[in-house]
């Protein structure tokens, strides 16, 4: 019958038994937790399924430009925060040191509590690569669902809250430094926790067609938490350039 169910929804495309058996079991702990009753109905099973596809749906007509598996990496960020400092969790990259786990916050993932790259403090940045030169139209920022966090009791305060994304166009530059004398404003905005836990932000009008093949995300505070700042995955979306001119103006 579920499957049936899942099958109309189109789920099951989507959805592995792992997916699948990850919602039962956060339904069943929320369900738990609010009212002490441990039953999943098929209703709730398929509500939150759908509402799982519908946000899927809408990310599969965007590229993401910062995907790492696009090509897309982590060039620069302050100090990560970490419980256990281990060597080897350590890279050298370029004039910086890169933390490997930086690169959790440009894969998809189903959230999990641990999937996140963790700074220091209430503030920082995170400086990115993209894959290639773009247009670029908007940017999408996620963190841990509502969901989530009641099932496993994990505090969200850590979500970034005001941020700024700037943007510009290395090149071939390769002083990473050159940023100061390039980066213009790309967007501006504050990550609203009674939300959606992925929210899409359009770049100001302002920007217009400027081309960028770097962008870094400035948060300027988060949620409450003193001691670090979570990112769980950072979306970048827009449209390659199709005039060779246009490249070469940037080059």
């Amino acid at each position: 019958m579920l499957e049936k169910k899942l099958g109309e929804l189109g789920a099951v495309e989507f959805l592995s038994k792992e997916d699948l058996d990850k919602i039962i079991d956060d339904l069943m702990n929320v369900k738990g937790v609010d009212n002490g009753d441990m039953e999943v109905t098929l209703d709730d099973i398929i509500m939150t399924t759908r509402d799982m596809l519908l946000k899927e749906i809408q990310r599969l007509g965007r590229v993401d430009y910062a995907l790492s598996s696009g090509g897309a990496m982590v060039v620069r960020h302050l100090e990560p925060f970490i419980i256990r400092k281990v060597r080897h969790w350590f890279r050298k990259i370029s004039l910086t040191t890169i933390y490997r786990d930086s690169e959790k916050m440009l894969k998809p993932s189903f959230k999990e509590s641990d999937q996140c790259f963790p700074l220091k403090g209430d503030s920082g940045f995170v400086q990115i690569r993209l894959r290639t030169t773009i247009i670029l139209e908007s940017i999408t920022l996620e963190h841990v669902n509502m969901l989530t966090s009641m099932a496993v009791g994990y505090d969200r305060s850590n979500a970034p809250k005001n941020c700024r994304v700037y943007g510009w166009h290395q090149g071939l530059d390769a002083d990473i430094g050159v940023e100061n004398e390039k980066m213009f404003l790309l967007a501006e905005f504050s990550y609203d926790l009674e939300k959606s836990n992925a929210q899409t932000f359009n770049v100001l009008d302002s920007v217009g067609s400027g081309l960028v093949d770097t962008v870094r995300l400035d948060f300027t505070s988060n949620h409450g938490s003193p001691s670090h700042t979570c990112i769980y995955r950072l979306q970048v979306h827009g449209h390659e350039p199709t005039s060779v001119s246009m490249l070469a103006m940037q080059s």
